[in-house]
Order: structure tokens, then C-alpha cells, then sequence
């Protein structure tokens, strides 16, 4: 089976999580009887041309992936040509909220099977960004009625709500969930009491919730070294949140290491003590899924997958307010070492059970019609 995928980015380098990880987890994880032809723009989030990469035809992924890295100049035209040529069984759509990745295959790309994948943009903490760009862009979809041609992908029964309240309890949807990339747990560091290693791994954008996280730090009297890595999305937030670090007291550290290889991200994630990222939702959280298979006890948010930490002994979910995330800090900072291990492997315990890899590609197979 041939499947060709759309998507705004799908870049070479390691991105923090979202839709392009859970590609990427895709095809290295479910590849029996299947190829994959990936269709998207040679720029980066920011708009900026990515290095290294050849435009404008198609680039060896994996065995089974190719990556079509389009400039943008004819993209259509390019599309549909490439489309025709490769002749798929199923046209497989990431993300709802683009024009020419969406509602252009859409309207122009003639296919038995299509799947529109939402990845986590219809949840309300979602659409609470850029709000009335997104709620434009749905009733022009629905006025297309293009919901009407497809199957729509969610990644649990909460997501399927979110579907049907969009566009109604008649729809096509399937069920399938996100692959995860395991990182094998080293030996924890020395964790003494009133001193605490954090990191976070995302986008960084007011979804992720740095800002919170930072202004939380200004009343924190444990010492406290946190490590932010990851792209930045919205310039203008990150900005804000350069200006509260320099408020920060003087035993509060704060590194930022931007984007960085996946062998680094576990490098760091070693040498961290927990992971902190209070999102304003998150459709799956690969980078929490991977920090919990690292050994790091989670302080989120409620709005992500990965809830009743605080009774499994993984981590602690939080209410997005200073006081709780603050709160969840100190508790983790006071832990001697000997109270610290146990929460290392109840994190690993956690994510082995919450992850059913077989349940993946049986979900996956009655997605595409393999079985």
C-alpha cells in the first residue's frame, strides 16, 4: 500500500514533539506492506528556508519514506503532478488549519481512501489560539463541506468528541494512537534535598506554558537549574519569557539550549531530575512520553493524555496556576535521593502500561484498510 502524506513540516532535524514526531514515529515504527511519499514545504516554522535539504524532489527518508521538500513557488502544480506519478491508495492529511496542505489536496487529489488526521487542533485549548483566524478557516471548511470525502483520525474517544461537535455525530472517524519513541533510562543523578535539575522539551509558545513555569520560579526558594531546549515559535513570547528570567533570583538557574539533536535531548534529559511542561492541551505529548520512558517524573498540565500521575507516583498534573505549579516544584526539590528513586521507576512503569504498541498497529491497520 502506498500512502501519501501532506503536512505543513516535516523536517530533517529533531522537532519537540507535535505532528511532525508522530510522523516520524509513524513510518519507523509501522512499515509492513506499506511506503510512504511525504509532500511538504522546504521552510522551517518560522518561515525561514531549511538547510541542508534538497528542494523540489524526492529525498530518501527511510527504506519506505520518501520526503518531497517543496519551495513553495509552484506548490499546486507540484503536488498534483507528484500525486499522479506515485498513484497512492491513500491520501493522508496532517492538520486541519492549512491551505495548501489541507484544503488543497482536498479539493484536487482524487483518492479511494482520505484521512484527515487532526493531531490535537480541535481541542478547545487549541482554538483558544489564534481564535478567530481558526474559527474563519472551519466555516469555510464546512461551507465546502469537505468533511463529507473523508475519514477523520483521532487519536482517542476525547478527540472523536471534539470532531463530532465540530462537524456533527455523522462523520467518519477512526481511532488511532500516537506511536511513542522510547528512551532507555540511565542511572539517575544525585537528587539532595532542596536543589532540583528541570527540563523542558517543546515549541516554544504560549501552548507549552514557559512563561508559567518561569513565574513560578521567581518564588521558589529551593535551588533550582532548568534547561529549556526546543525551537521558537512565536517571538514575541519567548521575549516575555527572557525578561522574567532576568528576574529570577540567584539560585534559580535558567539555560536555554534551542534545538538540538535527539542524542542530546536524552544526554539532557539524563542529567535532569524531572520534566515540567504545563501545556494548554496536548493531543498526545511525545516529549513527555519520552521523558517518562528517560526515568523523569512529569509535572503537566490536566489537558494532556498522560493523567493520574500523582497516583501512579510519575509525576504530579497540575491546575495552570502559579500556586500549583510552584507547589509541584518544592515538592520535588525537598526529595532526598532515596525518596527521588522510587518516582524514576514508577515514571518507566507508567509509560510501559499506558502504551499498548500491538492495540497501535491493529488501530493503524483498520485505518489504512490493511486488514
Amino acid at each position: 500500500m502506498i500512502i501519501f502524506i501532506t503536512i505543513p513540516w516535516f523536517l530533517p532535524a529533531y522537532r519537540a514533539g507535535g505532528p511532525v514526531q508522530s510522523i516520524a514515529n509513524l513510518v519507523n515504527n509501522f512499515s509492513n506492506g506499506v511506503e510512504y511519499y511525504i509532500f511538504c514545504s522546504c521552510k522551517d516554522l518560522n518561515g525561514e528556508p531549511i538547510n541542508s535539504i534538497l528542494n523540489n524532489q524526492w529525498v530518501a527518508y527511510n527504506d519506505i519514506t520518501k520526503v518531497w521538500y517543496d519551495s513553495g513557488q509552484c506548490t499546486r502544480a507540484n503536488m498534483l503532478r507528484e500525486y499522479k506519478k506515485v498513484k497512492p491508495d491513500v491520501l493522508y492529511i496532517i492538520g486541519i488549519f492549512s491551505w495548501q496542505y489541507a484544503i488543497l489536496p482536498l479539493l484536487f487529489c482524487k483518492a479511494a481512501k482520505k484521512i484527515l488526521s487532526i493531531r490535537g487542533m480541535l481541542h478547545p485549548g487549541a482554538l483558544s489560539q489564534k481564535i478567530a483566524k481558526k474559527q474563519l478557516y472551519l466555516f469555510a471548511f464546512k461551507t465546502l463541506q469537505l468533511y463529507k470525502q473523508l475519514t477523520f483520525q483521532a487519536s482517542d474517544e476525547q478527540e472523536a468528541t471534539y470532531i463530532k461537535q465540530q462537524f456533527g455525530s455523522k462523520v467518519a472517524i477512526k481511532i488511532a494512537g500516537n506511536f511513542a519513541k522510547a528512551i532507555e533510562p540511565s542511572l539517575p543523578i544525585k537528587k539532595m534535598e532542596r536543589f532540583l535539575k528541570m527540563i523542558t522539551v517543546a515549541l516554544i509558545s504560549p501552548m507549552k506554558n514557559h512563561l508559567l513555569v518561569l513565574q513560578a520560579l521567581q518564588h521558589c526558594t529551593a535551588h533550582i537549574e532548568y534547561t529549556i531546549i526546543g525551537p521558537i515559535k512565536d517571538e514575541a513570547y519567548w521575549a516575555l519569557c527572557k525578561q522574567h528570567i532576568l528576574l529570577l533570583p540567584t539560585h534559580i538557574k535558567v539555560w536555554y539550549k534551542g534545538e538540538v539533536s535527539p542524542a542530546q535531548v536524552a544526554t539532557e534529559l539524563a542529567a535532569s531530575h524531572i520534566f515540567i511542561m504545563p501545556s494548554l492541551s496536548e493531543n498526545f505529548g511525545h516529549a513527555i512520553a519520552e521523558a517518562l520512558s528517560a526515568g523523569k517524573p512529569v509535572i503537566t498540565s490536566h489537558f494532556t493524555p498522560w493523567n493520574n500521575l500523582q497516583q501512579q507516583q510519575a509525576g504530579i498534573n497540575v491546575h495552570n496556576t502559579v500556586a500549583d505549579i510552584l507547589q509541584a516544584i518544592q515538592y520535588y526539590a525537598a526529595l532526598p535521593h532515596s525518596e527521588y528513586l522510587p518516582k524514576v521507576t514508577a515514571a518507566v512503569a507508567y509509560v510501559k502500561h499506558k502504551i499498548n504498541k500491538q492495540q497501535l498497529f491493529t488501530q493503524h491497520q483498520q485505518l489504512f484498510s490493511l486488514t
